[in-house]
């Protein structure tokens, strides 16, 4: 019986996301568990929240927020049993929208409580854990540019904006790219899943899967503005698959070396290359609803 709980809660992700983070307290605290609330204020306020869970013993770790916000913590929890639940708060979730936690915080919180426990892998980006994916290039660069008051005022129109400003910046730079089988490419954007969804409802790594132990990486094959234009925009139509513009792949890891090229993870700006990439399995237990699936836009 679950009777310890970490709640850790971002007070600024989405709108009114203080009032609803009382509210999920008080519904994870029903029976008489004892919910430990602790918000977040700033970046790897989470990371360090998780850890300090581990050490005080806890039966079960809920994060309410976004994607930031639980890639941070589920760095911090690393390699421990402790299971995870999240509850979605932030601006796109897609995590959530992935694996079909409800956004009603009572059904959130209920899948939380007594979800099924289900075993994700994770991607890793240097010494950084990824649960959703991560992105190299022309997507890093929209979220080194992205800003947050915008991002708080307007949700995801400010990745538009900022993904609009990249466009007009941008200069193509060559990415060289080596995978575990040994086979090497030069590529200039690389989108690299271990789900499948992408941003909310677009997938640009169709066949990605959180249970399986393998990533699947999109590799952009031209360079320069317009065939990046071309691929986004068949990404926004679903057809990005069969383009020519794009190789895609699954592997367990990868290596990716160039020079002034950004990499984010699950959103946030992480740094540049060179970088490893790899498949870790077994290292993360997430309570899911009973049939997981996307949830609807």
């Amino acid at each position: 019986m679950l009777r310890k709980i970490k709640l850790i809660a971002n007070p600024v992700a989405g709108r009114n996301a203080g009032s609803r983070i009382q509210r999920i307290a008080r519904l994870l605290g029903r029976g008489g568990r004892c919910v430990h609330l602790s918000l977040t204020t700033k970046r790897g306020d989470a990371r360090r929240m998780a850890a300090e869970a581990v050490r005080d013993g806890v039966d079960l770790v809920v994060v309410a927020g976004g994607d930031g916000t639980l890639n941070e913590a589920v760095n911090g929890l690393g390699r421990e049993s402790i299971p995870l639940a999240v509850v979605p708060l932030g601006t796109v979730n897609v995590f959530a929208r992935e694996t079909g936690i409800p956004y009603d915080l009572e059904q959130a919180c209920e899948v939380a409580l007594n979800g099924i426990p289900t075993s994700i892998c994770l991607g890793q980006a240097g010494d950084t854990r990824f649960i959703q994916m991560a992105g190299v290039g022309f997507d890093a660069r929209a979220v080194l540019g992205l800003s947050p008051r915008l991002k708080r005022w307007t949700g995801r129109a400010a990745y538009l904006v900022s993904a609009f400003g990249a466009l007009v910046r941008w200069r193509s730079r060559p990415i060289e790219m080596v995978t575990t089988e040994g086979n090497r490419l030069t590529v200039y954007n690389v989108v690299i899943g271990n789900g499948r969804l992408y941003g909310g409802r677009f997938s640009i790594t169709p066949g990605a899967c959180l249970t399986d132990d393998v990533l699947e990486v999109c590799a952009f094959l031209r360079r320069g503005r317009g065939p990046l234009l071309r691929s986004l925009l068949r990404i926004g139509t679903g057809r990005h698959g069969i383009s020519e513009d794009v190789l895609i792949f699954k592997t367990t890891a990868l290596d990716l070396s160039g020079a002034d090229i950004p990499v984010q993870t699950d959103g946030d700006y992480l740094g540049q290359l060179p970088m490893s990439f790899r498949a870790i399995s077994g290292e993360l237990t997430v309570l899911l609803p009973q049939n997981p699936g996307p949830t609807p836009t």
